[in-house]
């Protein structure tokens, strides 16, 4: 019957395995907390969509957007690359992260000025959809 290997054989391997069984872990829980920082990012995100009655012209949704777009605080975001009726009428959307009650309330000032706004809906990522 052949001898077992020494204790010192096993205790390489047993480090080894416990080496690269702590690296996973600590990758996982690395990848983790970056998911996390992510998920908390997109908590904190709040947003203004400007609602259009349907004939409005996309000429006078993109004079809104520009005549809006000054306000501290409030980013307008991307219009959509095929710019249709159908694509425009809810793709005027301001980020709103940091903005105060001061800012929206400026906001909401600007586009109540223009008859084509039907109406603002006011989100954050804690809206049930």
């Amino acid at each position: 019957m052949p001898e077992p290997p020494a204790r010192a054989t096993w205790f390489p391997l047993r480090a080894a395995a416990a080496a690269a069984l702590a690296a996973a872990l600590a990758g996982g829980l690395a990848t983790g907390m970056a998911g996390c920082s992510k998920f908390d990012a997109a908590l904190g995100q709040r947003w203004a969509t400007v609602n259009f009655k349907p004939d409005t012209s996309i000429a006078t949704l993109l004079e809104v957007r520009a005549a809006c777009s000054h306000i501290p605080n409030v980013r307008v975001q991307a219009l959509p690359r095929k710019q249709t009726p159908a694509t425009m009428i809810y793709a005027l959307t301001y980020r709103t992260d940091n903005a105060s009650d001061a800012n929206l309330a400026q906001l909401q000032q600007c586009l109540t000025r223009f008859p084509s706004v039907a109406g603002i809906q006011f989100g954050d990522t804690g809206d049930a959809g």
